[in-house]
């Protein structure tokens, strides 16, 4: 808006104060407004309001009004947003910094491959959502749908175990590019 220009819902110039208010009255009545409502409410004639409704343009000013109170209210919505989005990704990399201290320092055999299996997918599946992104196909959740982790020799629980980290690391070096 170029300095010194009065936006339509402002007073406008030769708007008397007492015409300038009664259109502030009709302006925040809100969808269901009428100069009826509004010369109730002022306890003014019908006649004067919509003789000033008429002469500065109460309708199209009052619908300019609520076209921006809409685009602040998407702005402030997207704001959020972003702000809760930034907030879960920084969660979802301590959770994982977490399961990958953990896993460094983990005898395999005090944690069940499905409990670490687990650990990871929620941690990567809180990152991906704050994101925005879906849950990828193809990934550890997938391939492991339906194993019978407790029919693993400890062998193969380690073996999985060491796949998992793997995994998870791979995630979080892509996470940090």
């Amino acid at each position: 808006m170029a300095e010194g220009t009065v936006e339509s819902w402002e007073r406008q110039s030769g708007e008397s104060v007492q015409a300038f208010e009664a259109f502030a009255v009709y302006r925040d009545l809100g969808p269901a407004r009428s100069v009826t409502k509004a010369a109730q409410e002022l306890d003014k004639s019908r006649s004067l309001l919509g003789r000033w409704s008429r002469q500065f343009a109460w309708v199209m000013r009052a619908a300019a009004y609520d076209r921006e109170q809409d685009r602040l209210f998407l702005a402030e919505q997207a704001q959020a947003r972003r702000d809760i989005a930034r907030r879960h990704a920084k969660l979802a990399q301590a959770v994982q910094s977490k399961a990958v201290a953990r896993l460094q320092s983990l005898d395999p055999r005090e944690l069940s491959p499905s409990e670490l299996l687990r650990y990871i997918q929620v941690a990567a599946e809180i990152e991906r959502r704050a994101v925005g992104e879906a849950p990828a196909a193809g990934t550890v959740e997938d391939r492991d749908q339906g194993v019978d982790v407790a029919s693993l020799s400890d062998e193969e629980r380690r073996a999985r175990m060491d796949q998992l980290r793997r995994e998870l690391e791979r995630r979080l070096s892509e996470g940090t590019q």
